[in-house]
């Protein structure tokens, strides 16, 4: 787990604090609406929601900003598209590409909708270990198949990390030179296989183990999730600010 980022898992915040359950149905529901509005008032709101949110987990403004600057240099390149390929009336001419108002619109919509959405996430799911959140689907009656591929998926990402890691530090100390040619094609599809096949190994000798402890196919925990007066507090306070949303949206 120490490949994957969770630097925002560990807090004394009131965000932190809440049960899991109740943070991963919030930012579910804040997402799908979010989503699916288009309107600017609307949008405006989650915005604001979401940064609220982090403000109250007390989360670091600078990786907060590292992180959203990652999602937004993708929303750049919408910028640059969307504005001259989206018909509509045109709001000026750059040399002969004509700017169109709808297009600026809808590059502002998803700047609005993704920054609203990353920060809210960051907010409520950053704020709990993965394990954790997995745990949490499992007691919200996800199939537990999918519980635990996401699961596995978390922990065995970084022992895929590493090995990746392993395989290029050997390429480099044999003095391999990434080019465009075959013989680096072929090197680095070698590497593929032996990623594919030693991740295979790896999880035969994983699931054997799990076998001899007796796993029947649940996770067992030592503790449990208790629902609070807080986590009951956060939830009414949500559902009446996604209301908010939903009335500037289709009211």
């Amino acid at each position: 787990m120490g490949w994957l980022e969770e630097g925002f898992a560990d807090g004394k915040s009131f965000i932190h604090r809440l049960d899991p359950r109740v943070k991963t149905v919030v930012a579910l529901a804040f997402s799908v609406l979010t989503a699916v509005a288009d309107r600017l008032p609307a949008l405006l709101l989650a915005v604001v929601l979401a940064m609220c949110m982090v403000a109250c987990a007390r989360l670091p403004a600078r990786a907060v900003m590292r992180r959203i600057m990652v999602v937004n240099g993708f929303v750049l390149f919408l910028w640059v598209t969307l504005p001259v390929t989206f018909s509509g009336e045109s709001l000026f001419h750059i040399g002969t590409l004509a700017i169109s108002r709808e297009g600026v619109r809808q590059a502002l919509l998803i700047t609005l909708k993704s920054n609203a959405i990353i920060i809210a996430c960051m907010a409520l799911l950053s704020t709990a270990h993965l394990v954790v959140i997995g745990r949490a689907l499992g007691r919200l009656h996800v199939p537990e198949k999918i519980v635990h591929v996401l699961l596995f998926t978390l922990r065995y990402l970084g022992a895929a990390g590493r090995e990746y890691q392993l395989l290029s530090t050997s390429m480099k100390v044999r003095c391999h030179e990434p080019r465009t040619n075959l013989h680096t094609y072929r090197s680095y599809a070698h590497m593929v296989g032996m990623l594919l096949i030693s991740s295979y190994e790896k999880a035969q000798a994983v699931y054997a183990a799990m076998l001899c402890r007796g796993f029947t196919g649940k996770f067992c925990a030592l503790d449990d999730f208790a629902i609070t007066a807080t986590d009951f507090i956060f939830a009414a306070f949500m559902a009446a600010a996604l209301l908010g949303i939903g009335l500037l949206q289709w009211a």
